[in-house]
């Protein structure tokens, strides 16, 4: 477990601007997208939790597929803006709510990272001998 954290970590602390969260997909869960809807399953020990199941389309559907690599709320809100043509309040506000709304589910993550600067990450890099 803390060798996935750490690998997490390293992945997101190389994509973060300082001082922002990064949310991802949790990797306890298994999705399916089919005829414009997307279906979460949460997986608890090797079987899929059924009583469970998640279901959006549309924005939802956007944010989700953006969430397969981390990603900062700016980041979600920008493409939300842009695909749905919406105001930057709706989509901040919208956004904002339903990344919450998953997150309290346990269907993302926050990347639990300092991020560091692209500098640092090539002196890290450097340091420990990974051109």
């Amino acid at each position: 477990m803390k060798r996935e954290q750490q690998i997490r970590t390293e992945d997101c602390a190389l994509i973060a601007e300082p001082g922002q969260q990064l949310f991802t997909r949790a990797r306890s869960v298994v999705s399916r997208t089919a005829g414009g809807k997307t279906l979460i399953v949460p997986v608890r020990g090797k079987a899929g939790e059924l009583a469970s199941i998640y279901s959006f389309s549309g924005t939802g559907s956007l944010i989700w597929q953006l969430l397969e690599a981390p990603r900062a709320l700016p980041e979600l809100i920008s493409a939300v803006e842009r695909e749905c043509k919406v105001r930057p309040d709706e989509a901040q506000r919208d956004v904002t709510q339903f990344v919450d709304e998953m997150f309290s589910v346990g269907l993302v993550e926050v990347c639990s990272s300092v991020a560091m600067t692209a500098t640092e990450s090539n002196v890290e890099m450097e340091t420990a001998g990974l051109h």
